[in-house]
């Protein structure tokens, strides 16, 4: 099973490697990431195997929103069944 984070907000130092390590303390492994900076947007969507995490996706999801709010920035996760069923035609 995957899962997709987006990240959205102002550019600073060290956001990959803030997402980086809530996944890893979840055990959502990173498969994917791109990123990019627009002027002083920061943009960046990775996919994650979610296979085998420590609890269950709502704590994974959890953990990225409070991170999100702490630095200020906005981040999403959803599970690929989502993701394909919305881009499913």
């Amino acid at each position: 099973m995957k899962a997709i984070i987006t990240v959205i907000g102002h550019d600073t130092v060290g956001i990959l490697a803030k997402v980086s390590v809530v996944c890893a303390e979840n055990n959502a492994n990173i498969i994917d990431v791109t990123q990019s900076v627009l002027k002083d947007i920061f943009t960046m969507v990775m996919l994650v195997d979610i296979s085998d995490l420590v609890d269950d996706f709502a704590d994974l999801q959890n953990d990225l929103y409070a991170l999100g709010d702490k630095i200020g920035m906005k981040i999403h996760v959803m599970h690929e069944d989502i993701f394909n069923s919305m881009h499913h035609i």
